[in-house]
């Protein structure tokens, strides 16, 4: 149950970072070296997203793992 409400603000907040700044799901795959299907994924959480990917996504937008994941704000 946590690992699905974990997945669904990750989702949320990925969607909101990237729409902030503009980027298509493709843009944003490029950026990180991803398909846009592997972000519409993880947007919809439908899939999960390994630990590399994570940590290029909160490089990239300059916020923290726990941030993206909903454990802080």
């Amino acid at each position: 149950m946590l690992y699905n409400i974990t997945m669904k603000i990750f989702g949320q907040r990925l969607r909101e970072l990237r729409t902030e700044k503009g980027l298509s799901t493709m843009a944003l795959g490029k950026i990180i070296g991803v398909s846009d299907m592997a972000i519409s994924r993880w947007e919809n959480s439908k899939t999960d997203i390994i630990s590399e990917n994570l940590i290029k996504l909160a490089k990239y937008f300059g916020v923290s793992t726990d941030y993206l994941l909903g454990i802080e704000d």
